[in-house]
């Protein structure tokens, strides 16, 4: 479906206006899309960010602010995310011992089950990308990326 047709206009103001309602329209899209299949593990796409960073840098752990740092979504409560997914049993947190004030955060091996059953979920998302080749999936995000770095 065309984007005049999912938002029911019949011209844009230019093709950037044309362009920049494409990408906010279609970035909602997926976002709608992921937290429906997070819906039924009860983790929020922003929980699973964090869960992935984790899983990326395990065995390592990593601070709240390094987390914080690599989230897709700069939010600033990340601390709560953490709290939740502690109180879910998906992470662990330990206090540094020479400084009381960093926590330090892993996953749990509960959180690696979770993660693995969501990879097996997560298919279902790759779907609303799979009439892209590849060549064509990276040429989206090389034009990603240049949006960006202007």
């Amino acid at each position: 479906m065309k984007i005049e047709e999912a938002i029911q206009t019949k011209k844009f103001e230019s093709p950037l206006s044309k362009a920049l309602v494409n990408i906010i329209y279609t970035g909602s899209f997926l976002l709608a899309k992921h937290a429906e299949v997070l819906k039924p593990y009860g983790i929020s796409p922003q929980q699973y960010n964090v869960l992935r960073i984790l899983r990326g840098s395990h065995p390592d752990k990593l601070t709240v602010q390094a987390i914080k740092n690599r989230m897709l979504d700069k939010t600033p409560n990340t601390t709560r995310l953490v709290d939740k997914l502690l109180t879910a049993g998906l992470v662990l947190r330990e206090r540094c011992t020479e400084d009381r004030r960093v926590v330090y955060v892993s996953i749990s091996d509960s959180g690696m089950h979770l993660m693995k059953e969501l990879d097996q979920s997560e298919n279902q998302l790759n779907n609303y990308l799979g009439n892209l080749n590849n060549a064509e999936l990276l040429q989206l995000s090389d034009w990603l990326d240049a949006l960006r770095n202007k």
